[in-house]
């Protein structure tokens, strides 16, 4: 099946996109957020957007309240918790089994990635951090084949992207240094429990700084 952008449903390319946006942290934690401006912004019709809605509150994406309210859910340290510990059990365990299957342009896409993520790093980009942040470990998870596990680490992923957006624009991108490069040296040695080991504690220090900032306000 293809499935690049020009070839699915309207209604499909929508969520995407707004996916992408709550990903990426466009919207932050207790922000309302409008089907109109949505339309608006997307320039798309009322439908697709209802639909993405419809879908992205039952993930956790988005939240409905009163008064037919749409926000961006907040994080409670609880709820950090059980995120942390999810993350923590499903995604060392998708990096170990990519590695058994990573082909050299593999890593060398891998690799290039995270060289534009140190770039981000070095100027300050929190958009590009955000971005190049996600596609490493989205790559790297997709080469699992593990598509159980790729489903819970996707929705995991939607309810922590705003809030490591709040604090990298609280504390900046020096903020939360990554294993990265610890990671791409395992992989390279071909050595899956090691990869699993740096993604283990770089998912823990990106949740220590989301802590921390929440513990703060």
């Amino acid at each position: 099946m293809d499935n690049s952008p020009q070839n699915l449903p309207v209604h499909e390319v929508v969520y995407r996109q707004i996916r992408e946006m709550i990903l990426l942290g466009e919207f932050a934690p207790g922000q309302p957020v409008t089907i109109q401006g949505l339309v608006q912004e997307l320039g798309v019709g009322m439908t697709p957007v209802r639909e993405a809605i419809r879908r992205l509150t039952a993930e956790g994406a988005l939240e409905f309240q009163g008064n037919r309210r749409i926000i961006l859910p907040q994080l409670s340290l609880s709820q950090l918790d059980e995120i942390a510990f999810a993350r923590q059990s499903i995604e060392p365990r998708l990096a170990y089994l990519a590695t058994s299957r990573m082909s050299g342009d593999a890593y060398q896409g891998l690799y290039d990635t995270d060289q534009a993520l140190n770039v981000a790093i070095a100027n300050g980009n929190v958009a590009d951090y955000l971005k190049y942040n996600y596609r490493f470990h989205h790559d790297l998870y997709q080469l699992s084949d593990a598509h159980i596990l790729l489903s819970m680490s996707a929705s995991l992923w939607l309810r922590i992207g705003p809030s490591l957006r709040v604090v990298l624009g609280r504390y900046g991108t020096a903020s939360l240094p990554d294993k990265h490069q610890e990671a791409l040296q395992a992989m390279h040695d071909g050595d899956p429990q090691a990869v699993a080991q740096a993604i283990r504690e770089d998912l823990h220090q990106g949740h220590e700084a989301i802590r921390q900032s929440l513990e703060s306000a």
